[in-house]
């Protein structure tokens, strides 16, 4: 990605033209198959709140921006000009108090593109455009309707699989996809107790609710340097579907939970991790494919006071790091889409694709098949998702299972949906949006 220059820190926000020639950047990026956490990266951080903000606004209403630029647009524009045009429709589309009077936003679009040497010549052409769609929106958009990536800003291939996978609720998760997730956090119950932590929150002006056992959603998010004791190790940022891993595999041990040996496949950040550690007397075995990311595990484990041994291997080849010593209990989060988490990372549908899918759940499949020698007789596996695909979740388990006749499935939450469903067995609790879209099966070895 292209980095642009920092505007010098002023008592003024800075112009938007420069933001937008930020977020355009970010759209091209991603639509080159980079994310956006990733190419946020290379943004100054000076820029990178406000850029972010934006970035997700346009993730969230990319699908209604591309179907409104080929109306537009006979021929798509090279793709700096073209990424700067999605930035303003999208932002142009977006529902609800906008941050911008769009006269003003297509003014600093326009200004966007002079600035740049990529796009100064298409200028003329981007302003022509953006002007036509204000005085043609709702004609525009009403056209637009009839294509449902971009009624639903999601790509058609997404949106048939929910209606094939959830067909009573595939609607309400993609408009559940929309809409921005709260910061939760889990509170470190050796440190301090949840409603002492909430009661020092609220001191600081910030409110937040109680989900969960140890979980806290706020009502507003701040940065975590914002959040009392974050430094030592009171609270950790983790969804309170999340949140549900190691209680599930803890009470399924029971007593067997006392000092048991515990793998944490594909263990980064370590939030399942830590959150093991923080619950129980336990020895954990934090694994992770990625090296950089094991120092991510240490660092935030570090950070809590925690203890767990790191390694960096394939969790599919134990014969490269396994001592040969079975566990009482395995982790498994493993690599998936990530179709479940749309809120916090509006950049993952536009990431993916159909194909994705069968690669993900092949490599699911060999990590069950590859894990499953190493746990003990009686012991419990806590297989989990971050997808609400049921290639990932149910049909996955159900597949294994008619593999091995040793493997038995103990009652868990299985699909749990972002939105709104009483029905759904899995937080019946929670108030709307409080928790991400997950996957929990767990399997007890005969």
């Amino acid at each position: 990605m292209e980095r642009l220059p920092a505007k010098p820190r002023t008592a003024e926000a800075p112009a938007l033209s420069h933001q937008l020639q930020i977020v355009s950047s970010l759209v091209a990026e991603v639509r080159a198959g980079r994310s956006l956490t990733s190419a946020l990266d290379h943004v100054s951080s000076a820029d990178r709140a406000g850029a972010q903000a934006l970035a997700f606004a346009v993730m969230r209403h990319l699908g209604r921006a591309m179907a409104l630029r080929r109306r537009l647009a006979r021929r798509a524009p090279p793709p700096p000009v073209d990424a700067l045009l999605l930035t303003a429709l999208a932002l142009l589309t977006e529902e609800g108090d906008r941050a911008y009077k769009p006269y003003v936003l297509v003014d600093q679009a326009v200004e966007a593109a002079k600035g740049r040497a990529q796009t100064r010549a298409q200028a003329g052409f981007l302003n022509a455009c953006l002007r036509r769609f204000l005085q043609d929106r709702d004609r525009l958009v009403q056209e637009t309707d009839a294509d449902p990536e971009a009624r639903y800003n999601h790509p058609r291939w997404w949106i048939e699989r929910l209606q094939r996978d959830h067909p009573e609720h595939w609607e309400a998760i993609l408009q559940a996809d929309q809409q921005a997730a709260p910061l939760c956090l889990r509170v470190h119950r050796r440190r301090i107790d949840p409603e002492s932590y909430r009661e020092r929150l609220a001191a600081q002006g910030l409110s937040a609710r109680r989900v969960g056992p140890v979980g806290l959603a706020l009502e507003r998010s701040v940065p975590v340097s914002q959040l009392p004791g974050f430094a030592q190790g009171w609270v950790s940022v983790q969804d309170a579907g999340a949140q549900q891993a190691a209680p599930l595999l803890l009470d399924a041990l029971g007593e067997r939970a006392a000092h048991a040996r515990i793998l944490d496949a594909c263990a980064a950040p370590g939030g399942k991790t830590a959150h093991l550690l923080e619950s129980a007397d336990v020895e954990v075995t934090a694994l992770d494919v990625d090296p950089a990311r094991c120092v991510r595990i240490r660092e935030n484990l570090h950070r809590l006071g925690l203890d767990a041994e790191i390694r960096a291997a394939d969790a599919r080849q134990p014969a490269l790091w396994w001592d040969g010593r079975r566990f009482e209990g395995i982790l498994l989060d493993a690599p998936c889409t990530a179709s479940g988490i749309v809120r916090r990372h509006p950049d993952v549908r536009w990431l993916r694709r159909a194909e994705d899918v069968d690669a993900l759940v092949q490599t699911q499949a060999e990590l069950l098949e590859a894990l499953w020698p190493l746990l003990q007789p009686g012991g419990v596996l806590l297989y989990c998702t971050c997808s609400i695909f049921r290639a990932e979740g149910s049909d996955q388990i159900e597949a294994f299972l008619a593999r091995h006749t040793d493997a038995f499935e103990l009652p868990a939450p299985g699909h749990l949906l972002p939105i709104a469903d009483r029905k759904n067995p899995g937080l019946p609790d929670n108030a709307v949006g409080e928790h991400d879209g997950f996957f929990y099966a767990r399997l007890q070895k005969r």
